[in-house]
């Protein structure tokens, strides 16, 4: 059976790895629909779905599902591409 405080952990353990996933999860998809609408040139487009990703990604560090560098790397790749759509429009 373990410890009483063992199958505490393991319980808290599967909430907390639920809940990261999800918010992982939601990161992804904002960022890969931000990469697509990048690509296709849309710029109006391009830039709500950047937002949304961005924000999705400061949301996953803030609750500690990522780690806070790797959010500030994605989001800024996820810029500079941004970035170099508007310059090309």
């Amino acid at each position: 059976m373990g410890l009483k405080s063992s199958v505490k952990r393991e319980r808290q353990n599967e909430k907390h790895r639920a809940r990261n996933r999800a918010y992982k999860s939601t990161a992804r998809t904002l960022i890969r629909k931000a990469f697509l609408a990048i690509e296709s040139g849309n710029l109006d487009e391009a830039k709500t779905v950047t937002a949304a990703a961005v924000k999705a990604l400061d949301k996953a560090a803030a609750k500690g599902a990522i780690h806070k560098n790797n959010a500030s790397r994605r989001k800024g790749r996820l810029m500079a591409r941004l970035a170099a759509l508007e310059k090309e429009a």
